[in-house]
């Protein structure tokens, strides 16, 4: 049966639609609520779970662990595309969002590594695993409820509430964090107010399982299987319906590669940027991604409606285009509007390292590797958030402007000594690692900076869930999007932080990193300007080249 005749032999009413929406939406929030408290706090579990004495290593461990739960989102993809295609939208992103609500709620009941040792990291990578899972059954769910829901001309505009409610659950990690800031002393915060973000996950899906079963099936899935039309292995067909593997293959590349790398950066990269490298106030970079989070949301109205008239092609090319040019101008006017002291003291007093072996191994430590004397210097350097410059020689020795450090043979011993050691010299050079709170006039231009990647990542994402669903075929569709879109945020995506701080790492340089985001973007933006349809938006067909 046609989508466009279930539609029409269906009409939603308008409060149907509204609670279609609304309850969509909210589930949405919830569930990225839960995925995303994790690397909002991702500086304060690295000592809750972690027990190292090097501050980059501590994060890269917190960033690989968040990397398993992304990982897992494709399997997840394929088992809940499998029950969405067979058994219906509705009832399985109600147990995708079940799951997702037990095992965040979890990480907030895990004993610390002071108090059961290594276990502690092992039952938080087993948490993320399932949040993984059910991760990866969850937007295509959302997205395609929506979608089946909405008129063809409204399709964009509609599904878009799902795209701004990924920012919306980011914006809620962070307002519940702030909350509890104010309410619960920094000391005790830190050392066990930050469960509270985790638990409240219980509450939030309460709400969402409530919200939820007030949904009727989607018309588009009831009249496939009142047809009989329904797909007996849609993981299968998947790989085997004509032209699909294209199809695929555009949407993990040209799509998911694009929006997901886009959307990492704009969002946990400026977080990890502005809290370590460029050393601002935790609080206050919390308050500029809140704002700047809450404004991005409505670029994603605009998109997704903008492409119901033009086409989902033309935002998406000219979102990855226009980051290509301005990806690192931004990070570059952000870094010197968030701490100019510190930008203008590693170009007046450049720090020179000489010395044999000079390359620094972020995981050295974990794996019982010897670090080289100057490898534990640069590390010191890249944790502290300063750039600088390695001359190969058989004498280790560390220069600022040309005046000698003197490193004591202590400081090499342990990873804080020599990172604080290392600050305290470059101190008296004119480097100030304080915590920093801008002016007022640079929060203003931070936020500005911040705005500019929310448009960026609202043209390559604000579309995203009407087109894959108009890419597909409605009998596998839970499939088909699910499993090329979880493939890419999973992986191109959700490694990013873990990538770009180990790249950070291993050159010293903190917007070396961008490089990543860089090449996946121009790579998607070939295979999107070559496989994504032009002109209006259509329903699937098979005459239609995709």
């Amino acid at each position: 049966m046609a989508e466009a005749q279930a539609l029409a032999d269906r009409e939603p009413s308008e409060n149907e639609i509204k609670l279609v929406i609304g309850a969509s939406s909210a589930g949405t929030i919830f569930e990225w609520y839960d995925f995303f408290i994790y690397g909002t706090l991702a500086y304060i579990l690295k000592d809750a779970f972690y027990d190292v004495d090097n501050d980059t290593l501590g994060l890269l461990l917190v960033w690989s662990t968040f990397a398993v739960g992304f990982a897992f989102r494709p399997i997840g993809a394929i088992l809940f595309g499998f029950l969405g295609d067979r058994l219906g939208r509705k009832y399985t992103f109600l147990v995708t969002v079940t799951l997702m609500g037990i095992a965040t709620a979890g990480v907030g009941l895990i004993p610390t590594v002071d108090q059961i040792g290594i276990v502690a990291p092992i039952i938080v990578i087993f948490l993320r695993v399932l949040q993984g899972l059910a991760l990866g059954g969850e937007y295509g769910g959302a997205a395609i409820y929506v979608a089946e829901h909405a008129p063809p001309e409204k399709r964009g505009f509609y599904t878009s509430f799902i795209q701004a409610s990924v920012v919306g659950g980011f914006v809620l990690s962070i307002i519940v964090v702030l909350l509890c800031r104010f309410i619960i002393p920094e000391d005790d915060f830190n050392a066990w107010g930050w469960r509270v973000p985790f638990l409240l996950s219980i509450l939030l899906l309460a709400i969402s399982l409530w919200m939820r079963f007030k949904l009727s099936e989607s018309p588009v899935f009831k009249a496939m299987k009142e047809a009989g039309e329904t797909s007996g292995n849609p993981f299968i067909e998947s790989f085997t319906y004509p032209g699909n593997k294209k199809r695929i293959f555009v949407a993990l590349f040209g799509v998911a590669g694009i929006l997901t790398t886009i959307w990492y950066t704009a969002f946990f990269s400026t977080l990890s940027f502005l809290k370590g490298d460029m050393r601002l106030d935790e609080l206050t970079v919390e308050i500029i991604l809140l704002i700047a989070g809450l404004l991005s949301m409505g670029f994603y109205l605009l998109v997704g409606r903008w492409s119901d008239r033009v086409g989902r092609k033309k935002p998406i090319v000219i979102g990855a285009l226009a980051s290509l040019a301005l990806l690192f101008p931004i990070f570059w006017t952000m870094g010197n509007l968030a701490n100019p002291a510190l930008a203008e003291a590693a170009e007046k007093y450049p720090v020179v390292v000489t010395g044999p072996e000079c390359v620094t191994d972020p995981f050295a430590d974990l794996f019982d590797r010897e670090q080289s004397d100057c490898g534990k210097i640069l590390g010191s350097l890249t944790s502290s958030g300063v750039s600088y410059t390695v001359i190969p020689g058989e004498t280790l020795g560390v220069t600022v402007a040309g005046a000698d450090v003197v490193i004591p043979e202590e400081w090499l011993e342990s990873g804080n000594d020599l990172r604080d050691g290392m600050q305290a010299a470059l101190s008296q050079s004119g480097f100030d690692f304080t915590r920093q709170v801008p002016p007022l006039a640079n929060i203003i231009g931070i936020i500005a900076m911040l705005l500019a990647l929310g448009v960026l990542s609202a043209l390559t994402y604000g579309s995203v869930a009407a087109l894959l669903s108009e890419m597909f075929p409605p009998r596998i569709r839970y499939s088909s999007m699910s499993i090329p879109y979880h493939i890419g945020a999973g992986y191109l995506g959700g490694f990013l932080p873990l990538i770009s701080g180990i790249i950070v790492a291993s050159t010293g340089n903190v917007y070396s990193g961008l490089w990543y985001t860089w090449v996946v973007v121009a790579f998607g933006v070939v295979i999107a300007w070559w496989g994504l349809p032009d002109g209006p938006p259509t329903d699937f067909s098979d005459d239609v080249a995709t």
